[in-house]
């Protein structure tokens, strides 16, 4: 049986923190793994996660399952943090379900698209975080791209992303990141995004937002308004949301599902299946992460205490995206980096080619993925100087 196969390439991003793992340099920079880091290089364990950690520890009676929703609690407090004060949600058309991380919710969403649609195509931003991709084709789903960035200007394909969903069919899904796109750190805005709840209704086609980075852009409320506006606007929504990156737990996976109906009964008809397809996936979630979010959320000193460590983390980000940008002029990197300024989130593409890139790794022990994209949280005061000068240095 096992003669069938054939050697998997390794994932290029885990490729290279492998590489950067053996690499002896003790000047190395990894710029390419999406994990939030401070200025030690360390992605440490929030202070309010540890507090509601020894709660949890003190508290827990049981280790019974949770449910296919997973933890009841954590569903609501997730669907408000998410959504807001909007009618849809007191209305009862958006059920959430508690799933293994961000990219649980997404194979969980694939599942629940293949069964509602079995032809649907799921159309994704050129370009999109690479393991869409990977998940919406082992559903058995079709994917293809629309405009999104521009690599030449750095800015948005606005006018060819509208026009290419305006020949998208009834039926299909379209995915658009909530906030901080991964990779190019472009979102839309206001007035974008309104556009996009006109074609949606124009079109036919079901929305399905990917909330990864929800805190991390300009905040936890701003970074949702284009999503509040969708759900205020539509008949139907699919939101998949991640606390890897806000609440820093990204090895205890804590992730949810929300499905959104034109009404409370098509939502509950709409949720049943969800839970469905979660039973033939994984069943049960597991229950610390979940039960960690639900304790802050729920407690007030808990949460004031999340958000302003979410707060410092944001402005951090944000002011390495400058200084980056004085760096490479004071060290006379070669082209206009001023975009990385006017960005969000934790990535950008540098828009450099991959003779440059290999040269980085090979010759500086800098390493970035082949798309050039970076993790602007991985450059610190201690790495920055030397970062700018090698660039400058490959880029002449």
């Amino acid at each position: 049986m096992f003669e069938q196969f054939k050697p998997v390439p390794t994932d290029p991003i885990l490729g290279l923190m492998a590489e950067f793992k053996a690499d002896t340099n003790p000047n190395k920079v990894d710029l390419s793994v999406g994990v939030y880091k401070d200025e030690h290089g360390d992605t440490p364990v929030m202070k309010a996660v540890k507090k509601a950690e020894k709660l949890r520890l003190e508290n827990e009676k049981s280790k019974a399952y949770l449910g296919l929703a997973g933890n009841t609690e954590y569903n609501d407090l997730m669907a408000d943090l998410i959504f807001g004060d909007i009618e849809p949600l007191k209305q009862g058309r958006i059920k959430t379900a508690q799933t293994p991380g961000g990219t649980g919710s997404l194979r969980v969403a694939a599942e629940f698209i293949k069964r509602a649609n079995t032809d649907a195509t799921i159309w994704v931003t050129g370009p999109t975080w690479a393991n869409h991709f990977s998940i919406f084709h082992a559903a058995g789903l079709e994917t293809k791209e629309f405009p999104y960035f521009d690599f030449e200007t750095m800015g948005l394909k606005f006018d060819e992303m509208v026009a290419t969903l305006k020949t998208v069919p009834a039926g299909d899904v379209v995915l658009f990141h909530a906030c901080c796109h991964n990779p190019s750190g472009l979102d839309l805005n206001i007035e974008q995004w309104q556009v996009v709840a006109d074609l949606a209704k124009n079109q036919g086609f079901t929305v399905l937002l990917d909330s990864a980075y929800q805190g991390f852009g300009s905040g936890l409320d701003e970074d949702a308004a284009g999503l509040r506006l969708l759900a205020s606007q539509l008949d139907e929504l699919l939101v998949c949301a991640s606390c890897s990156k806000n609440f820093g737990l990204y090895r205890d996976r804590v992730g949810a599902f929300s499905v959104m109906g034109k009404d409370a009964d098509s939502a509950s008809v709409a949720y049943t299946n969800a839970l469905s397809v979660i039973r033939a996936i994984y069943s049960m979630p597991p229950a610390h992460g979940a039960d960690v979010v639900a304790r802050i959320l729920g407690n007030k000193e808990l949460k004031a205490e999340w958000i302003a460590e979410l707060d410092e983390k944001r402005a951090r980000i944000n002011g390495l995206r400058t200084f980056i940008v004085e760096k490479f002029k004071e060290h006379n990197v070669p082209g206009d980096f001023g975009f990385i300024a006017e960005q969000n989130g934790m990535f950008s593409f540098l828009g450099i080619d991959k003779t440059a890139i290999q040269r980085l790794k090979d010759e500086y022990s800098i390493y970035i993925v082949g798309s050039s994209r970076i993790n602007v949280a991985g450059v610190n005061q201690d790495n920055a100087d030397y970062l700018a000068k090698a660039l400058a240095e490959v880029l002449k």
